[in-house]
């Protein structure tokens, strides 16, 4: 396995120019160059080679609720044993072996199995319908299935016989699956095992990963090892305090079925820290005051909740001025740090009170030993970023894609601009097209959709950049920004061209609002549905010194709607009176998987919220006629 490493990394720069005079193209450098053995697998074993005996996992116990610490030595022959034991069930190399599961050990352990035995790894959301099963085995052709639960076990029998498969094999993590794989892996011989490892080269097929897809059917995205391994090493590279610190923890509670907690994984284990998965969220706060992770993998949503509900507990009166006084301040000293000057001697005074009076509590809620927050899925709100820079864990803006094995750009520690993605992840090259849209190429970017040539021929342009789909911009500093998805762009009756995502972001970060869904195509104003948050609502009514009330009559309350009309203006200013919010309706249900307006990665599915609900659509424009 040979590594070729900078002796510093550098910091971004410009390409000498673009290729045509409509787009302009940033490389990132290379900073560590793989040969054709640096495999997965080759991975965990240079880190067995460096620190066998130091921790890789931490696996909390059903029982008692310790996290017990499992070495780097164990948990490889571990792997070694299930990867055995798929072997001996008669599993060829390159066949598929599907996993449906929450964020759990056994995850990681069948993964990294899965590839040892040059096995391919299926991820399947524990959320997935019937329909979404049969689609992933029938085009994938698994020919393993492991389930977390005896439930989900029936559920993907029943997919599997739709399919013509009359007697699927599957095996369920809570009736013993991994005790069933390592019993029949007892007579594989060692030699038999290193011959399939050996076997693998960084072009050979990793996993394949099915789109959440927000329109139409999920496409199977083919990955290889390189594309994991490649991205993995030269970001290690560029940004090591993330993970090759001794001290690295990192706590995974996202569904390991997508593509971003995948390459996590996979960067935890190659670096030197320790990872920990959690696969019940309503734990979550105990499970990282117990675990204390030095960084966090999260969705914008989920720190607007906890900004929400601070704000919210803090009631009325003297606290919520503190409380207020205290986010007002972590802003002005975030800004503050990007000024020449930096923060005031009052500045820094002031900061440090709020600290004592309100930051160390919000630090505390994460574990009290978070250094980084890693955001990503969406847009983050510029003064949330600046809220917690300043409270003491600045988050670490990317952007990326299924296609890319997650992350093609990234803030780190030392190259931050707030508002943007940060510069691409050596050795990413990005090009933004005449028409705004954002271009790819680089060893990450996925080999093809499976079994659709057509899919995968219009993904590319004539000169091989993948094409994202998604419009945005680079700085001269080579940081990219995000504006919008292509197909999300609304075009009003009278030729207004505009992108929802901006209004729709900023007003999902109100604690009153769920999700947003700004429309106006071929209308003569721009609109907006909005669903209310269940669970923030209690906490902002009582807040606001009111009394409990339903969803259904908050939706109908004078003060509810007064303050969804101040949130509407604050989002208004900022854009142009064309593309101002002019009126919106609050639905009476949120949207979720299971009513089918969101995609298991929890964006909203546009297309079906539009027609499904037509009929509020047109109420509001043609109570604006009369």
């Amino acid at each position: 396995m040979l590594f070729m490493t900078a002796p510093s990394p550098p910091a971004p720069s410009p390409s000498p120019g673009a290729s045509t005079g409509h787009a302009l193209e940033w490389h990132a450098p290379t900073l560590t160059r793989i040969d054709e053995r640096t495999t997965i697998p080759a991975l965990l074993q240079a880190r067995v080679s460096r620190s066998a005996d130091r921790p890789l996992i931490a696996r909390k116990q059903e029982t008692s609720g310790a996290w017990r610490t499992i070495m780097a030595r164990e948990f490889s022959e571990e792997v070694d044993a299930v990867a055995s034991g798929l072997i001996g069930m008669g599993l060829e190399p390159g066949e598929r072996v599907a996993i449906m599961s929450r964020t759990r050990y056994e995850w990681t352990l069948l993964d990294f199995a899965c590839w040892t035995a040059a096995l391919v790894p299926v991820p399947i959301y524990e959320t997935s319908s019937t329909e979404q099963i049969t689609h992933v085995l029938a085009d994938s052709e698994a020919r393993l299935i492991v389930t977390e639960t005896i439930t989900m076990a029936e559920l993907v029998r029943t997919a599997a016989v739709s399919v013509g498969r009359e007697s699927p094999s599957v095996l369920s993590l809570d009736a013993g699956a991994i005790r069933t794989i390592t019993e029949n892996g007892r007579d594989v011989p060692a030699s038999v095992l290193a011959e399939r490892t050996e076997s693998l080269r960084t072009s050979s097929l990793a996993t394949i990963v099915y789109t959440s897809g927000t329109t139409g059917t999920p496409k199977g995205t083919v990955l290889s090892h390189g594309n994991f391994t490649d991205l993995c090493t030269n970001a290690h590279q560029w940004m090591p305090e993330i993970a090759m610190g001794l001290d690295s923890r990192l706590l995974l509670f996202l569904p390991l079925a997508h593509v971003f907690a995948r390459f996590l994984q996979v960067f935890q284990i190659s670096g030197e820290g320790v990872i920990g998965h959690a696969p019940d969220t309503k734990n979550l706060l105990p499970d990282l005051a117990a675990f204390r992770p030095s960084y966090l993998l999260v969705v914008p949503r989920v720190l607007e909740k906890i900004y929400n509900s601070a704000d919210a507990r803090a009631a009325s009166g003297s606290a919520r001025k503190v409380f207020r006084w205290a986010a007002k301040v972590a802003v002005d000293y975030s800004r503050s740090l990007d000024a020449p000057t930096g923060p005031s001697r009052a500045l820094r005074a002031r900061r440090a009170l709020a600290d004592r009076l309100v930051f160390r509590r919000i630090r505390s809620l994460v574990g009290g030993n978070a250094d980084w927050i890693v955001s990503g899925g969406a847009p983050l709100s510029q003064r949330l970023a600046h809220f917690y820079r300043g409270l003491g864990i600045p988050v670490l803006e990317g952007y990326g894609l299924t296609e890319t094995v997650g992350p093609i750009s990234v803030n780190i520690p030392r190259l931050t601009k707030i508002g943007t993605v940060g510069p691409p992840l050596p050795p990413m090259s990005v090009r933004i097209s005449a028409d705004g849209e954002i271009l790819l190429k680089g060893p990450s970017v996925f080999q093809g959709y499976h079994g659709d040539p057509e899919a995968t021929a219009s993904a590319f342009t004539p000169d091989g950049w993948f094409r994202t789909g998604d419009l945005g911009s680079l700085d001269r500093d080579g940081y990219v920004r995000i504006t919008g998805r292509a197909k999300d762009i609304i075009v009003t009756a009278g030729g207004k061209n505009i992108a929802p995502s901006g209004l729709e972001d900023s007003l999902r970060g109100h604690p009153l609002i769920s999700q947003v869904v700004v429309v106006g195509e071929n209308r003569p104003f721009i609109a907006a549905l909005m669903t209310l948050d269940a669970e923030m609502l209690p906490l902002w009514l009582r807040s606001h010194g009111l009394p409990a009330m339903t969803v259904s009559e908050a939706a109908l309350h004078p003060r509810v709607l007064s303050a969804l009309d101040r949130a509407v203006a604050r989002a208004n200013t900022q854009v142009s009176r064309a593309e101002s919010i002019r009126k919106f309706t609050i639905l009476s249900g949120d949207f979720t998987e299971a009513n089918g307006l969101l995609t298991p990665s929890l964006k909203v599915k546009r297309a079906v919220a539009v027609e499904r609900f037509s009929e509020q659509i047109d109420a509001m424009y043609l109570s604006a006629e009369r």
